[in-house]
């Protein structure tokens, strides 16, 4: 794919990776759609967009919503006139320990309410938005690619069943897609980042944040570009399907 003129959709678009990357392919003249639930960010994030070179507008969306994904995808196709790739980048954490307990007597567990949360963003959101951009292509009669984000945590993380689980089955359905979609010419793949410097990180405490680069063998975190450029790589080779690319300095969980 030449990503010049080439109509990209990314969800979680106004903030951190989901920023990076529309910043870093409307630099390499991609048309982007971005996707967010906080309007002022899309803003920002689409004006950044244009500053760097490329056309770019602004779309919210939840998208655990089916009916708003149908629609935001059906505006996106009537605003741009076609759709080429898509990034499902949109993902929330609500970490916890799956029993806590002390002395014998459970004191906490992790909620349903905190698994359902991330499962309908994590794993329904990004089935809703890889169906649909799967249908346009299609009726469109136009290769395309379906890139999700996955995560070092898709091997499992201590605080993380919810995340990781999730993280994990996003990973599957890029396999699964690429079976499915190849007849239609339309790739699939998945990316797992390690720790990389975006915003999530400014929670973490100096110490935490040291103990968690030093246990990585390049000895630094991941910089916003290094994920960006792993998507443009994947966009332009039409050859890779139905694998994971793990960009993560080394690190094993």
């Amino acid at each position: 794919m030449k990503l010049q003129d080439a109509v990209i959709v990314i969800t979680g678009g106004a903030q951190g990776l989901g920023r990076a990357t529309g910043e870093f392919l409307a630099g390499r003249g991609a048309r982007l759609a971005l996707i967010d639930v906080n309007q002022q960010r899309l803003d920002e994030a689409v004006e950044a967009c244009h500053k760097a070179g490329g056309d770019a507008r602004g779309y919210v969306c939840n998208i655990a919503d089916e009916e708003a994904v149908d629609a935001t995808f059906d505006r996106i196709t009537g605003d741009f006139g076609a759709l080429d790739g898509l990034m499902n980048n949109a993902g929330i954490l609500r970490d916890g320990l799956l029993v806590k307990a002390k002395d014998g007597t459970v004191t906490d567990r992790l909620s349903l309410e905190a698994w359902k949360t991330v499962m309908d963003v994590n794993l329904t959101g990004t089935f809703l938005c890889g169906r649909a951009a799967a249908t346009h292509m299609i009726q469109l009669g136009r290769p395309g690619c379906i890139i999700n984000v996955s995560s070092l945590s898709q091997a499992g993380n201590i605080g993380q069943s919810n995340y990781s689980a999730s993280k994990a089955a996003v990973t599957t359905l890029a396999t699964v897609w690429a079976k499915e979609l190849a007849r239609y010419g339309i790739r699939s793949m998945a990316i797992a980042p390690g720790f990389i410097e975006t915003e999530i990180l400014n929670a973490v405490k100096p110490e935490q944040l040291e103990k968690m680069t030093s246990g990585i063998p390049l000895r630094r975190l991941g910089k916003p570009d290094e994920i960006a450029s792993t998507v443009a790589f994947i966009l332009e080779n039409n050859y890779l399907s139905g694998r994971v690319i793990e960009v993560d300095g080394a690190l094993r969980l």
